[in-house]
């Protein structure tokens, strides 16, 4: 089983809509051995749901929301999780702290994955989810090539 955890500031928008479209993808391909969830490196939004946004646009797209509450990103998690996957470089530095040492090399941006990495916008800030839905659409599909290329899929 291969362990993914997408990580945002707040996790009640990028990696919440990261968890949903990564997940329907799978679904989509029939692809069955991967745990995906999300998490947040800032308490600001912790018990909430997903922003209304990130909600709107999913149902705009056709993806089924993930039912999920923000939680925090723990120490717990650097152990759980074989990708741990952050949206912006304010983001990698506060995993960092929370992780500790990356010895295995679990931490990246999403996009790291893509043709044309860069970070993913927050929309809170910016109110475009429908740019960072297409940053992120454009992230979970080069995860999923990434890791079938890696013979880590079925």
């Amino acid at each position: 089983m291969v362990k993914v955890l997408f990580v945002c500031h707040g996790n009640i928008c990028r990696s919440t809509m990261a968890e949903s479209v990564f997940s329907f993808l799978l679904r989509q391909k029939g692809i069955e051995n991967v745990s995906v969830s999300s998490a947040a490196t800032h308490t600001d939004e912790i018990g909430n749901p997903p922003h209304y946004g990130t909600r709107e646009k999913l149902q705009q797209e056709g993806i089924p929301v993930i039912p999920h509450r923000a939680r925090l990103l723990t120490l717990a998690d650097g152990e759980t999780y074989d990708f741990i996957i952050g949206m912006d470089e304010e983001n990698l530095r506060h995993m960092r702290r929370i992780l500790g040492k990356d010895k295995e090399n679990k931490i990246s941006l999403l996009l790291d994955y893509s043709a044309h990495p860069h970070a993913i916008a927050d929309p809170w800030y910016t109110g475009n989810f429908d740019e960072t839905y297409r940053d992120v659409l454009e992230g979970c599909e080069g995860l999923i090539l990434f890791l079938q290329r890696k013979g880590l899929l079925n």
